[in-house]
């Protein structure tokens, strides 16, 4: 079955639960059990109107199944959820989310605008032909709407079942690894609509292994380790300061003490990293630099970075396991 697109259903009076400021996803202590297997265990997490949050975290952590249980796929053992202000076992919550699972397949004999066609009636939708149009072209299959599915690649599928999740113009877009088949240009393509839906105030709930499309694209991160959140924040507060890397010689006592009192300190021979704090000052690192020479220190190099998002998810995941055996 393929991705199921938001349906622009009618009934029913807002509750007060879906006032503006309701997220778009709320959801509290969730548990899944698959007989002795734990596969979701007190996941709590918000997505935010118009955010992006990325579900990072190795295979088996339990990020399919926790939006399987978002989308009433998958009935929780425990835990709540709201989706745009209502119950996610509430029907007209769910129509104005698009999906798009990891694994689907498509009737090959119909075209792709038979497709698209196809999901907006299930959707119980009203989806104009001038906007089915606009949304093939939008993932780039303007040109292929005629042709029969069985004859696309695997990229093609993948932009089509894109195309299905989103011909509805959904609140809520939930995109299970949307890049996996993609080639490069196709990924900065799917960046591209991301950052289009944020600018819209569209949600988006993005499951990827990819981690440098989610640096790129997300808001927030919350990491998933063995069914539980091992870390959640933005990007910005899981990854910390900025390192500074420098290349030292003749350093003594008093000069390690000096870098010691910038951040945390890690000495590699002659390299010396100093994670500097989130909160530092613009002239931090060249009063060091003034301070090292002063002390006589012979400074060959001076080179910051910032800590990337895939060492701090492994780094993450170690403490987690760590943690786990104790």
């Amino acid at each position: 079955m393929g991705p199921v697109s938001a349906g622009a259903l009618s009934g029913g009076a807002p509750s007060p639960a879906e006032l503006p400021e309701s997220p778009a996803v709320w959801c509290s202590g969730l548990r899944k059990r698959y007989r002795r297997q734990t596969a979701v265990d007190d996941v709590s997490f918000t997505v935010r109107r118009g955010e992006v949050l990325g579900l990072l975290g190795p295979n088996g952590a339990g990020k399919t199944s926790t939006i399987k249980i978002l989308l009433g796929l998958v009935r929780a053992d425990a835990g709540e959820v709201l989706l745009l202000g209502r119950p996610a076992r509430d029907p007209l919550a769910r129509a104005r989310v698009g999906y798009l699972p990891e694994l689907f397949r498509y009737q090959p004999w119909l075209t792709a605008a038979e497709v698209l066609a196809l999901h907006v009636r299930l959707a119980g939708a009203t989806v104009p032909d001038p906007q089915r149009r606009e949304c093939l072209a939008t993932v780039g299959l303007a040109d292929r709407a005629g042709d029969r599915v069985g004859g696309f690649s695997k990229g093609m599928q993948q932009r089509l079942g894109l195309a299905v999740a989103l011909v509805a113009r959904p609140e809520l877009v939930v995109l299970d690894e949307p890049t996996s088949a993609l080639d490069p240009l196709g990924r900065a393509d799917v960046r591209d609509l991301l950052l289009g839906l944020k600018e819209r105030n569209v949600a988006v709930l993005l499951n990827s292994h990819l981690i440098g499309e989610v640096e790129r694209v997300c808001d927030r991160v919350v990491i998933l380790d063995k069914g539980r959140v091992a870390a959640a924040g933005t990007l910005g507060e899981l990854l910390g300061g900025r390192e500074l890397r420098l290349r030292l010689g003749g350093v003594g006592e008093a000069a390690t003490a000096r870098l010691a009192s910038a951040g945390t300190l890690h000495r590699s021979g002659d390299t010396f990293t100093v994670t500097l704090p989130a909160d530092h000052d613009a002239d931090l690192v060249p009063r060091l630099v003034a301070d090292l020479v002063a002390a006589g220190v012979r400074v060959h190099a001076v080179e910051p970075s910032r800590v990337s998002l895939e060492q701090r998810l492994l780094d993450i995941l170690r403490a987690s396991s760590e943690g786990a055996t104790r």
